[in-house]
């Protein structure tokens, strides 16, 4: 199996995706519309919308697969973001860079692959992929059909961040300073990442919404650590990030506090819209265990939440909200407090 090389500019491939926050974010309608419409055109199985991380290819939209996700060094899809043009595998088996690959050989047993590069700003950030279990090839017709659709899905992401803070953000910073307000482990935002966004949230009260503080500190977090180690407890912080992030609106910010302590500033039209999301935040991460290698770790968490008064500071509606948050540990933990 060939594993494809980095990106030559990687960095700067990585920091587009990363400003588009469209990493771990909930399903949307007209990226599955697409690839719905995609998989009855071609007659394939499966039909995806893949974007490159740092070490996996984590899909946006799918049809016709269950996981959400693989390691990047076994994905057909970083071979594509080598390219400007389509890559097409007619029948992977006989492919050597892909005939010992275990989406070849085991499921879902990859025969054709055809995917295009999604373009952000010139840097690739994913593709556009058609898998199927049978040989085939594509007509020139119908490559050129996948190059319209993906065309399709570029326009759609690039209007979702001239909608979204991430413009200003990605107007606004360059590499290193990104890098400087992200938590290098969960690569969700730090507290400097906070300071530097909550104005752009603020702005946005005056347009009659209002922004919510919920804060999220995992509970009994040590006996993770003690129990598994802290290899394990790193994984289940990335996993809580994840979490978290699937849950939360395009111009929702998360943060990581420190330890296993996240905070959330989200906008809301009513008061009711924050206690129904904090309850969704507990409940992410209660529904199922999170697997770390061979240890499957089961999680639960304390939430507090507050509405930023006008009159107000920042710190003043985190510190309300974090008081609430002990208010729920005190009374039992796995569950939500309202400040």
């Amino acid at each position: 199996m060939l594993v494809a090389p980095m990106h030559p500019e990687e960095a700067l491939r990585q920091y587009t995706l990363d400003c588009l926050d469209l990493l771990d974010t909930a399903a949307d309608a007209h990226l599955d519309t697409l690839v719905r419409v995609a998989q009855t055109m071609f007659g394939v199985e499966t039909v995806l919308i893949s974007l490159i991380d740092r070490d996996r290819q984590w899909f946006k939209a799918r049809q016709g697969l269950d996981i959400s996700e693989t390691p990047r060094d076994v994905s057909f899809c970083s071979h594509t973001i080598l390219q400007t043009d389509s890559l097409i595998v007619p029948d992977a088996l006989h492919d050597p860079r892909f005939s010992d690959n275990p989406l070849v050989l085991s499921a879902p047993r990859v025969r054709l692959y055809a995917g295009h590069p999604l373009f952000v700003n010139g840097f690739p950030i994913g593709s556009l992929c058609l898998l199927h279990p049978q040989p085939r090839q594509l007509s020139d017709t119908e490559q050129g059909t996948l190059r319209d659709l993906a065309t399709l899905a570029e326009g759609y992401v690039v209007q979702r961040v001239q909608n979204t803070h991430i413009r200003t953000l990605y107007e606004a910073l360059d590499v290193e300073r990104m890098n400087a307000m992200t938590d290098p482990l969960t690569r969700v935002w730090n507290r400097q990442g906070l300071e530097y966004f909550a104005p752009v949230l603020f702005n946005k009260v005056a347009e009659g919404k209002q922004v919510g503080v919920l804060c999220c500190d995992l509970d009994h977090f040590k006996t993770v650590n003690d129990r598994y180690g802290h290899a394990i407890g790193d994984q289940v912080l990335v996993q809580t990030a994840r979490r978290l992030k699937a849950v939360l609106r395009a111009d929702d910010l998360l943060v990581r506090l420190g330890g296993e302590e996240f905070a959330m500033l989200v906008l809301i039209n009513q008061t009711n819209e924050l206690q129904l999301l904090a309850e969704r935040v507990r409940l992410t991460l209660l529904a199922e265990p999170m697997p770390c290698g061979e240890a499957s770790v089961s999680i639960t968490a304390s939430v507090g939440a507050a509405i930023k008064r006008n009159e107000e500071t920042i710190e003043v509606a985190f510190s309300r909200a974090d008081l609430a948050m002990y208010r729920a540990k005190q009374g039992g933990r796995n569950r939500i407090e309202m400040a």
